[in-house]
């Protein structure tokens, strides 16, 4: 028995050591896997992926986050001479670089809801009307999409032409939009394409009629909102506008300077913090989450 172990354990190792060199192979299987392992992406790449970043580092975002760190700080020291506020205005100016992302991110989300009924009606109309394929469809409809969607669907009928598989071509269309409603779109055509049937057309019209009565609800609440994000604004530059004011009475810069200057100081600089992002924890519109990102 110990005969016939020792050949087939040499075997095995040479296999193992050869497949793993020459062809990267891992694990102790006969052959690697043929699943794909489907990974869910970091939250701050999928994030910067909605803004349409998707290409940007993260080192790189974080260096502009710490460049903007110092220029905040130094800036505000040379204003007030107070060392204390003037990091914490460094710290708020640091996350500039969230706010605008996450304001790019908003608004390429917002042009996504309005394009998205209409090119689900085109896509209905191709498949019902003039017998396309969904594949066909769902590409000739992409080359017509909003700017920033169309690199991802290039890169999904890249992936379609190579493999025509059309689960693997969504899942990199999905990847790319990283839009809960192109992920409700996606399956729907994928069950389609897979299973068959004669209902796609009344399930692409409800499909249209829930993102029409979405799209319009969140145009509303924005539209009630505006009076109150002016509001929002005028709160961050007001205070400000005073502090320089008081500055260039008297000797109101050395008064910054004291310890009550710079404790009363910090403690403004804080307030209107607090008052920013409790506000805009209060005017945030609720997010439609992603069901079917995997």
């Amino acid at each position: 028995m110990t005969s016939l172990l020792l050949p087939v354990a040499a075997a095995l190792g040479v296999y193992y050591a050869y497949t793993a060199l020459a062809f990267g192979w891992r694990g102790v299987g006969l052959a690697p896997s043929v699943g794909r392992r489907r990974t869910r992406r970091p939250v701050v790449q999928e994030w910067l992926v909605q803004a349409g970043l998707g290409d940007v580092r993260l080192r790189d975002f974080a260096a502009v986050m710490a460049l903007l760190l110092v220029l905040g700080t130094a800036l505000t020291y040379a204003i007030f001479g107070a060392i204390a506020p003037a990091i914490a205005v460094g710290i708020s100016a640091a996350s500039a670089p969230l706010a605008s992302y996450r304001v790019r991110r908003a608004n390429r989300r917002s042009r996504a809801q309005d394009a998205w009924p209409r090119m689900i009606e085109e896509i209905r109309i191709l498949t019902s009307s003039l017998g396309r394929s969904i594949p066909q469809a769902l590409f000739e409809v992409g080359r017509r999409a909003p700017e920033d969607m169309v690199p991802a669907f290039d890169a999904a009928h890249r992936e379609w032409l190579i493999s025509t598989d059309f689960e693997r071509t969504l899942t990199v269309l999905k990847g790319g939009l990283a839009d809960p409603t192109a992920d409700a779109t996606c399956e729907t055509l994928l069950v389609a394409h897979t299973v068959g049937g004669s209902d796609l057309d009344r399930r692409l019209e409800a499909l249209i009629e829930d993102r029409i009565q979405d799209t319009q609800g969140r145009k509303d609440a924005r539209a009630k909102q505006a009076g109150a994000r002016f509001a929002r604004r005028f709160v961050v530059f007001a205070p400000f506008g005073m502090a320089l004011a008081g500055m260039s009475v008297g000797n109101g810069r050395q008064a910054f300077r004291s310890a009550t200057g710079q404790t009363l100081t910090l403690f403004a600089v804080l307030l209107v913090i607090g008052c920013w992002l409790w506000a805009g924890r209060i005017l945030q519109v609720p997010e439609e989450e992603r069901v079917f990102d995997r």
